[in-house]
């Protein structure tokens, strides 16, 4: 297998066969990882491509932006972008249809969180059938509902799940930054980790993993999706939500503070989101 048959790869978005059986996705969209309607397409494609290779087991997803895993959707881009995306396969809106597609394939998939994973980075997170974090440097967050938003891509469906109502309640509506060794404690994530330890862990389970029989790791995974996954019904919502909050008086006003601040640039704001969203007043 030559190089060019073992890696896709955009500026933005780069998947490596570092085995037939095991894959890595990075994401490189330089200075905060901001994802947007442009990298629709693109992570579409390598959701397919992890849903039809007959010999992939494991896909892990990483980021190659110091500081940030992926930080949030892209609110410059004109809205007409978003809504112009034709549903996926599932008959859910873009992003929700990969997401949603991401927990069923019959693969592993596993999020290395370094950095911060806020909105649609904490979103596909919560999508991956495993997240591990850095204990020093991972930093998770649902901020919409500080900003006067709703989240668009299954977390109010996910989080219960995960850590019960209350927790699940108490990381949306405070939309403040939940940090590695939190989000351990609380179901975020399935363990924290030192930040010297995260990646050679997450690789030895990766690569363990990818050892065993795909058709074991399918079925297996298939039915603790039927016990622990949300159907669609509940994940359409969602995006809807989102969609529309996007237009209310209250939310433009409160990400138009956010941006007078510095919101979308590499800064202090990115790098301190639960702490700005707290001081934009009501």
């Amino acid at each position: 297998m030559n190089r060019l048959e073992r890696t896709f790869a955009t500026e933005d978005i780069r998947l490596e066969r570092r085995l037939p059986s095991y894959w890595r996705v990075t994401f490189n969209m330089p200075p905060v990882n901001i994802f947007g309607p442009k990298h629709l397409p693109l992570l579409n494609d390598v959701i397919t491509a992890i849903e039809t290779d007959s010999e992939l087991k494991v896909v892990v997803f990483d980021s190659a932006v110091e500081g940030f895993f992926i930080t949030h959707y892209d609110f410059l881009t004109p809205l007409e972008d978003s809504l112009s995306i034709p549903p996926g396969p599932s008959g859910l809106q873009a992003l929700p249809d990969m997401l949603v597609r991401l927990s069923r394939a019959p693969v592993v998939s596993i999020a290395s969180i370094r950095g911060r994973a806020s909105g649609v980075g904490s979103e596909l997170a919560l999508a991956s059938d495993m997240r591990f974090a850095s204990r020093e440097k991972a930093i998770l967050s649902q901020w919409e509902v500080g900003a006067g938003l709703v989240p668009g891509g299954g977390p109010m469906a996910r989080l219960p799940r995960l850590m019960g109502r209350g927790r699940a309640l108490e990381v949306l509506l405070s939309a403040d930054d939940i940090r590695g060794d939190l989000a351990e404690r609380c179901g975020y994530v399935n363990r924290s980790l030192p930040d010297a330890e995260l990646d050679g862990f997450v690789e030895a389970l990766a690569v363990r993993i990818a050892s065993f029989d795909k058709d074991a790791i399918a079925e297996t995974k298939r039915l603790v999706d039927v016990a622990s996954l949300p159907p669609d019904v509940e994940i359409k919502p969602e995006w809807d939500a989102f969609m529309a909050s996007l237009g209310r008086p209250a939310s433009q006003s409160r990400i138009g503070a956010l941006m007078a601040r510095g919101f979308h640039r590499a800064g202090d704001v990115e790098n301190r989101l639960g702490f700005h969203i707290g001081q934009i007043g009501g």
